[in-house]
């Protein structure tokens, strides 16, 4: 094995992990990654591997959540699961079914620069915005347990995914973001964007695998293997550390970033230092 191109992929398995559930887009950041490590001439064969390694990242969630998956899944007679279980689906939908129909349109006119810096940028003032509504109502979140959620939230909160869709807008963001809008609490949000990432990334992965399975090969399993364990560890810890962070902070650090590395987007791409589309 090439150790040069297995340390790229543990760097790109890394960054996947560390940002997947942060709301400051795992894409942009998989592509500035990707074009500092050199992988010219490689775009298609990246493209497969960032979906590999994804699944790292969900499975670092299922590991995290465990017991409350098992017991979803050994109890759904239970009311109580029926309803956690029923809800997470329809929050699924409006993505899954969005992605399916307007996935190849989404690439070709929104991953470009300009958008994607401004889906950045307006991200980053959207949690400004939330994070100020939140602190001049501290009291105004309704739900504070995701067993409270009701499907109509579930359904918002799904349609708010959607806009995950955008490249640079952040599944992660859009979904908790949309989540304190509707009522939830900061905790209870981040909570539930990480069950509702199971079957998104679940279904991104095997959708996504499916159209490129061409491009498969057995003599990449070293490079994914490598890749998508580096992005399950590293996920694991940025859910744990997410987890505590969030019990005592806001996520405005985060909006400021977004800000930041919006403006690192329009700069390099108006320069040309980094193609940040085809």
């Amino acid at each position: 094995m090439d150790i040069v191109l297995a340390l790229k992929a543990l760097i790109m398995g890394l960054v996947e992990g560390f940002t997947e559930f942060l709301p400051i887009s795992s894409t942009g950041h998989l592509i500035l990654t990707e074009h500092l490590l050199g992988f010219h001439g490689m775009e298609e064969k990246m493209k497969v591997f960032e979906i590999v390694i994804q699944a790292g990242a969900m499975l670092a969630v299922i590991w995290e959540f465990r017991a409350r998956i098992i017991a979803v899944l050994t109890g759904l007679g239970d009311p109580k699961q029926q309803r956690f279980a029923t809800n997470v689906l329809i929050a699924f939908i409006p993505a899954a079914v969005l992605g399916v129909l307007f996935d190849k349109a989404i690439k070709q006119v929104l991953f470009a620069p300009v958008p994607v810096a401004l889906a950045f940028i307006i991200g980053g003032f959207v949690i400004l915005w939330v994070e100020k509504r939140a602190k001049d109502k501290p009291t105004s979140a309704r739900i504070t347990s995701v067993d409270d959620i009701k499907p109509l939230d579930a359904l918002k909160i799904g349609i708010a995914q959607a806009f995950a869709l955008i490249p640079g807008t952040s599944r992660s963001g859009a979904t908790i973001m949309g989540s304190m809008i509707f009522g939830l609490s900061r905790q209870v949000a981040t909570e539930f964007s990480f069950f509702l990432a199971i079957p998104t990334l679940m279904g991104a992965t095997i959708y996504s695998l499916y159209k490129e399975r061409a491009l498969l090969s057995a003599a990449d399993l070293p490079l994914f293997t490598i890749g998508t364990v580096s992005a399950f560890i590293s996920a694991f810890l940025c859910v744990r550390w997410l987890l505590r962070y969030i019990s005592s902070h806001t996520f405005t650090v985060f909006a400021w970033y977004r800000i930041a590395f919006g403006l690192l987007v329009l700069v390099t791409a108006y320069t040309g230092a980094i193609v940040w589309a085809e």
